[in-house]
């Protein structure tokens, strides 16, 4: 089979990190044929790395989308310029492979899903939490019954960014920026370790009015899925104490017969009480998949590119754990309990 022909939108930040460790791994199935950054330095040193001439260097969206030939675009840019390189991706004809959010509003995230959905192309979004041997063993304790049925989902998430410009220098000046860069994630999982769509959610965003933060950078909500577990989740981007921070945040799903749970230290436990009144505590052996992270989902999109299963990362997924994030935007700004079904319907996704 021909390697598939990727346009890379994005050079530097995330995207480097993409360039530089995780599409390697995959060159024997698909190559960089083209490559866009808005900073001149960041496009050429990428470019230089990959070998691209001049003419596969591009400073804008628009062009890179006319002059490119291309099976497909991968997106890694900060949101809020996510919709406007998927339209261009559509127009003519490409595959998308974006990073998340699908976009920074929940408009933008519909116009996204309607376009794609159209014009019948293929739209994988990154989830690549769901896909780490800390989740995946996780999951499986879930899957194989071992402590009976899910009743609800803690989920905790915390990290240092007290320093301006920690995160990222966009990060700390828009809005909503813990939901949006970083809960999104922990919502997608949330519905993976529930194994259910979210029904409702309720709670609250806020800003303490600290000096690194221009918008939103704590939260705490609470859910109920459309299998009835429930699901709790605390997020600051101030933390001062116990660090959950990414590839550390701190899961516990409570079932019928006992609690799984994985924390900062890495370490999956099963814990269980006992009828003589005794804890017992059952460390898990990890799973060991081929693939993680990343690069599991990058594995799984470019299988479904050539012709194999969808992932579960598509876009008629993923779209729900979009409808959850800005379910829980408008349930903090209009103090109310959001239904997630009736905002996707709303929409005209069903």
């Amino acid at each position: 089979m021909p390697k598939l022909r990727a346009l890379m939108i994005g050079a530097g930040g995330m995207a480097g990190g993409w360039l530089r460790y995780m599409l390697p791994r995959f060159f024997d199935r698909m190559e960089i044929v083209g490559l866009c950054d808005v900073v001149p330095k960041t496009l050429s040193d990428a470019a230089d790395r990959l070998g691209l001439p001049a003419e596969a260097r591009y400073s804008s969206i628009e062009d890179a989308f006319a002059r490119a030939d291309a099976d497909f675009a991968i997106i890694v840019i900060p949101p809020a310029f996510h919709k406007a390189a998927v339209l261009q991706a559509v127009r003519r004809k490409m595959m998308i492979f974006s990073e998340k959010p699908i976009a920074d509003s929940w408009e933008d995230c519909v116009e996204t899903y309607r376009a794609v959905t159209d014009a019948g192309l293929k739209m994988s979004v990154i989830q690549n939490y769901r896909y780490t041997p800390r989740i995946l063993t996780v999951k499986q304790v879930l899957q194989d019954g071992l402590i009976g049925r899910p009743r609800y989902v803690m989920s905790r998430f915390s990290a240092d960014y007290r320093v301006r410009y920690a995160w990222g220098k966009f990060r700390h000046e828009i809005r909503h920026s813990l939901l949006v860069e970083g809960t999104v994630h922990h919502f997608d999982q949330i519905r993976n370790l529930a194994g259910a769509d979210c029904e409702w959610i309720a709670g609250r965003e806020w800003s303490p009015q600290h000096p690194s933060f221009d918008g939103e950078c704590m939260a705490q909500y609470v859910c109920q899925m459309t299998n009835g577990v429930m699901g709790n989740y605390e997020g600051s981007c101030l933390g001062a104490s116990v660090q959950n921070s990414w590839h550390t945040e701190m899961y516990r799903v409570e079932c019928e017969d006992g609690a799984v749970s994985v924390d900062f230290d890495q370490r999956v436990r099963v814990v269980r009480h006992t009828q003589g009144g005794r804890l017992r505590i059952d460390e898990i052996e990890p799973v060991k998949p081929e693939w993680d992270g990343h690069l599991n989902v990058i594995h799984n999109t470019l299988n479904w590119f050539e012709g194999g299963q969808p992932p579960e990362t598509q876009l008629s997924d993923n779209i729900k754990s979009a409808a959850m994030l800005f379910a829980a935007i408008d349930a903090s700004e209009q103090r109310r309990t959001v239904s997630v079904p009736e905002k996707l319907a709303a929409a005209g996704i069903v």
